[in-house]
């Protein structure tokens, strides 16, 4: 039964990293972070993310392009993209690292050790992937609120606002966080599990084997 336990937290933790990575693979690509409308053409809507800004009209659509120059980015954007790469290359490796070494999966590794440590390795990593999702989206909303409430602006000008892309990165990375935190309890489950199997029976059994010489005597 323990086992059975164990088996299905690593799935769990599998299943819920890997939709979560999912999700803050979709965000890094969206160009959706921020959204703009003005109050004087309000049939254009702006649209802007790490690589792409749009323009949406009633006429021609959806245009998007990809922004001029890397070095001429604001430095949130610039140090977004690094924190999204890195978060995509991590999830990834800890997806792999996590299947691996599940109870069950035979490919590869075979020695428990040697599987504990990989589901170790995969929970940090998936805890870095999260983290490194979760930063340059609050990076890129704490910009968008000092932007927006900045006074300088003139009342008329529009201003960036939170596009759909931002709430998806918050959840894809908390998922992320909360995947890897699973990984650890299934390695302490399945420690655990081994603790118990390993106490000798006779242990158990002395106790009460005493018990009943003693009434025999009486």
């Amino acid at each position: 039964m323990g086992f059975l336990t164990t088996k299905m937290m690593e799935r769990t933790a599998l299943f819920l990293s890997f939709g979560s990575y999912l999700t803050s693979l979709t965000t890094a690509f969206l160009p959706l972070w921020k959204t703009m409308n003005s109050d004087l053409n309000e049939v254009e809507n702006w649209f802007s993310g790490l690589w792409l800004t749009c323009l949406y009209t009633d006429e021609r659509g959806i245009q998007c392009k990809a922004y001029d120059s890397v070095l001429g980015l604001p430095m949130d954007l610039q140090i977004s993209r690094v924190l999204v790469l890195i978060s995509i290359g991590t999830g990834g490796f800890a997806l792999l690292t996590a299947f691996l070494g599940l109870e069950g999966v035979e490919m590869c590794v075979r020695k428990p050790d040697v599987k504990r440590g990989l589901l170790i390795f995969s929970g940090v990593m998936t805890w870095l992937s999260g983290l490194t999702t979760l930063a340059p989206v609050s990076v890129v909303a704490y910009t968008t609120v000092v932007e927006f409430w900045d006074e300088g602006f003139p009342d008329v000008m529009p201003r960036w606002e939170y596009g759909e892309a931002m709430f998806s990165g918050w959840f894809g990375g908390l998922g992320q966080v909360i995947g890897g935190t699973l990984f650890f309890v299934a390695v302490c489950m399945g420690d655990y599990d081994l603790q118990r199997l390993s106490v000798p029976i006779s242990s158990e059994l002395n106790p009460r084997t005493k018990h009943y010489l003693k009434t025999e005597v009486l």
